[in-house]
């Protein structure tokens, strides 16, 4: 028997907010997190693209310093969004073997890596820190939330690119469905704003080049757009199944209805532009909530702001939901946060559950002049959902072709 996963905690960590209200709140206020950076590398290496979304509270500003030091950002990013999220959910008191973690990254510890390195032919092997495979590991974030609230069930990690946090959440349902756990904590994590990645993307012309107005410079849907914003940081949520969540009388976010996760087989960094896979994904998850397209009320998109990336996933949509994809609320929110890579996903599906909780589709700043070849409805306002039942898709899709959808229903006890 198909059983009803909700939600009963949420964590953030990210470019627009400390804290998951927080991050939420400027959200619905149209705040941008993306700023220049100001680091000497920036000029060291004349960086032709010289902002990134930064989360907004660093994490070693909540990690005691000795927990920080042993774990790259990205782990302490996953931990700081985890143990929110944990506590949210009023700390569940389930047993060690029934409490799982699902964690995903794109990149994992590259800060770690590298330093590693530049350490070894600066100053000998000697040098190098015995911990450096355990911080680079892109497992390591999982085995800090599992360590840290001693979840043993098991603690598992993804890596599918920019698809990664929301496969995470996904898997974490279909581990909840199979019975492997009672408690499962979702999310994903990244802190690549390194100079070696921001080059690599900038070489592949995959960023937006806006030095001169970096907060306007995501702007996905727009006729301008020039490409996307590195982002980081982390977003967690505890899954639990319904019935385990009113057995000890936890509030309840939304429901997470089903997913689905494809492959394109198509190209490394280019979706396919008829939308196979993204369409397929869709499809999936809305047979496993057990609806139809008509039912969706809001989309969460991936919409990158990238010049071929938006017009491919508006393709996709239009062929699910027919007439309807011009009126159906689309918030594309890393026009506000940067795109968190591995971390996205997770982030955007978190402003899902509150999107459908509270009624409200989240602004995308930044657009002025829609483009002509994505007729979308997107908000650039807070758009009221309605009173009645809500049904959104938080979409991903990363290099690799990887597609990972979540649909998210409104709970109404």
């Amino acid at each position: 028997m198909s059983k009803k996963i909700v939600v009963t905690g949420i964590g953030a960590s990210s470019p627009i907010g400390g804290t998951a209200s927080e991050s939420w709140e400027s959200l619905l206020a149209g705040e941008s997190g993306v700023r220049t950076l100001e680091y000497d590398w920036v000029e060291k290496y004349d960086l032709a693209v010289k902002f990134a979304g930064q989360a907004r509270v660093k994490p070693s500003e909540v990690l005691a310093r000795p927990v920080a030091k042993r774990l790259d950002p990205s782990s302490q990013f996953a931990l700081v969004a985890a143990m929110e999220a944990f506590a949210d959910a009023g700390s569940p008191e389930v047993p060690s073997e029934r409490l799982g973690v699902d964690w995903a990254t794109g990149i994992g510890g590259v800060w770690s890596l590298l330093d590693a390195w530049d350490t070894l032919r600066e100053s000998g092997p000697r040098r190098v820190m015995p911990l450096t495979v355990p911080m680079l590991m892109p497992n390591a974030p999982a085995a800090a939330v599992s360590m840290h609230l001693e979840a043993r069930a098991y603690a598992r990690t993804v890596a599918s690119a920019c698809a990664s946090s929301t496969e995470s959440i996904h898997n974490a349902f279909e581990h909840l469905q199979a019975g492997l756990a009672d408690v499962v904590i979702a999310g994903g994590s990244e802190a690549a704003i390194h100079p070696i990645t921001i080059t690599s993307f900038n070489s592949m012309q995959a960023l937006s080049k806006r030095n001169d107005s970096p907060e306007t410079a995501s702007r996905p849907y727009s006729i301008d757009r020039d490409g996307f914003v590195m982002g980081e940081g982390a977003a967690a949520l505890v899954l639990e199944t319904e019935e385990h969540a009113l057995a000890r009388g936890a509030k309840i976010y939304a429901e997470i209805a089903g997913g689905g996760v494809t492959a394109d087989s198509y190209h490394i960094t280019a979706n396919d532009p008829e939308g196979h896979g993204a369409i397929r994904a869709i499809e999936l998850a809305l047979a496993q909530a057990g609806a139809t397209a008509d039912e969706v009320t809001h989309v969460n998109a991936h919409a990158t702001s990238t010049p071929v990336g938006d017009p491919n996933e508006y393709t996709a949509l239009a062929k699910v939901f027919g007439d309807r994809v011009n009126t159906i609320p689309v918030s594309a929110t890393k026009a506000a946060t940067g795109h968190l890579l591995g971390g996205t996903g997770a982030l955007e599906a978190l402003f899902t559950v509150l999107a459908v909780k509270n009624r409200v589709a989240p602004p995308t700043i930044n657009l002025v002049n829609q483009d002509p070849a994505t007729p979308l409805s997107v908000s650039v306002d807070p758009q009221p959902l309605g009173d009645g039942p809500q049904l959104a898709l938080s979409n991903s899709f990363g290099f690799g072709g990887h597609n990972a959808v979540v649909a998210i229903r409104s709970y109404d006890a």
